[in-house]
């Protein structure tokens, strides 16, 4: 296909493809997926090589948020019967991050429900970052603590926080639509805080809430716009007792499709398969390999995943490997002083997308749902952080 070599050799020069090619991506038939898969799959390999790099998630405060995020099971008024505990002490914490240490993680990521964090709280998880970090040499630790308040990024990178996660979900022109309670400028504005104060700026995207291809596209624009170091590309989980949970929009081909199209947006980017995996990729997780060179290992914050060996395995029977402590994620390019991102002629291209207009555009439809809803696969967490059970990894 003329356009998967046009979006191969604009991704091996790290130069942006157009909307319209995004949304050509997103609009392959099945017949197409192989092709493009393996052509993304390159793009891939030219900046991570088979590198995976595992990610592990310890949620220190479950449940109870005052924001009304419609997606999320833990959000104000859901009724998802998830686990519900208030923060970890920095010892448990440790501990838990621990494991997932243990099992490959390069990177513990630590997650707390809630609209922000008082200043009381950046102390305590200052705290649980020195505690890991002591315990745990070469990891890499990541905060997602919500909205940032001024002067908390740069005490939490002072404290060794080495990124910061806040992701933008969906396009502008829909946040409404998932959530009142803050907007899309909010969370714009706590990524670029974390840039600012030094940390690595991790923000992606959640697909399969019934957003359009046009959507999907907005989104992964806007995140190349902020130019963050990785973007966690999330699946729905549609959690019965929340308001989305009769959304079942996502096949395991359609999934592959827009890990494919974040691939050739973000090129030298970590791009991370995410929460949602098993539920929607199922026995085609293997396949994602070749789009991402990022998972998250185990469990997630309020629901199980795979079982962590068998993570392990699927990376090594795809003939890929675990990225270790001694290899640096990002392209050379992409480090630190490492030069620009992207070249200027990409920028400026950049600039004209972003003015595009769609209107019209065959692919900007909400997709068919599902014949079938898996709810078998959405399993809530009893294990691992604030319970007397192991962790999964």
């Amino acid at each position: 296909m003329d356009l998967l070599n046009t979006l191969v050799d604009k991704g091996l020069r790290r130069e942006l493809p157009t909307r319209e090619e995004a949304l050509a991506v997103l609009a392959t038939s099945d017949d197409e997926l192989l092709d493009v898969v393996a052509a993304a799959g390159k793009v891939r390999r030219q900046w991570f090589g088979r590198r995976v790099k595992l990610n592990y998630l310890v949620n220190l405060k479950s449940g109870l948020c005052p924001e009304d995020c419609s997606y999320c099971s833990q959000r104000l008024g859901s009724k998802a019967e998830i686990l519900k505990y208030t923060w970890l002490k920095p010892d448990d914490a440790s501990k838990a991050a621990a494991a997932g240490v243990a099992g490959g993680a390069k990177r513990v990521c630590l997650v707390a429900s809630g609209r922000g964090p008082t200043d009381k709280d950046v102390d305590r998880v200052s705290e649980t970052i020195s505690a890991i970090k002591e315990q745990n040499e070469g990891v890499e630790v990541c905060a997602c603590l919500g909205l940032l308040s001024d002067g908390q990024a740069g005490r939490l990178r002072e404290a060794g926080a080495d990124a910061y996660n806040h992701n933008l979900n969906t396009s502008e022109a829909t946040y409404g639509d998932i959530c009142t309670t803050h907007d899309f400028s909010d969370r714009v504005s706590t990524v670029q805080q974390a840039q600012a104060a030094g940390m690595s700026a991790c923000s992606g995207l959640i697909a399969g809430m019934g957003e359009s291809d046009t959507d999907l596209v907005d989104v992964v624009f806007a995140l190349r716009e902020l130019d963050p170091d990785s973007v966690p590309v999330n699946f729905l989980i549609p959690f019965e007792g929340t308001p989305l949970a009769k959304e079942w929009n996502l096949t395991p081909q359609r999934a592959l499709r827009i890990l494919a199209m974040v691939r050739f947006v973000c090129p030298d980017i970590e791009v991370r398969l995410a929460g949602g995996r098993e539920v929607h990729l199922r026995s085609m997780q293997p396949l994602a390999l070749h789009l991402v060179n990022s998972i998250f290992l185990g469990d997630y914050l309020t629901s199980e995943g795979q079982a962590g060996k068998d993570d392990l395995a699927m990376i090594e029977d795809a003939g890929f490997e675990v990225e270790g402590s001694d290899t640096t994620t990002l392209p050379e390019h992409r480090r630190p002083c490492g030069g620009a991102a992207v070249t200027e002629a990409a920028a400026e291209e950049t600039g004209a997308q972003a003015t595009a207009e769609d209107a019209g555009d065959p692919a900007a439809t909400v997709p068919a749902p599902s014949d079938e809803a898996r709810r078998d696969l959405v399993s809530v967490r009893r294990r691992g952080a604030g319970t007397d059970l192991p962790p999964n990894a």
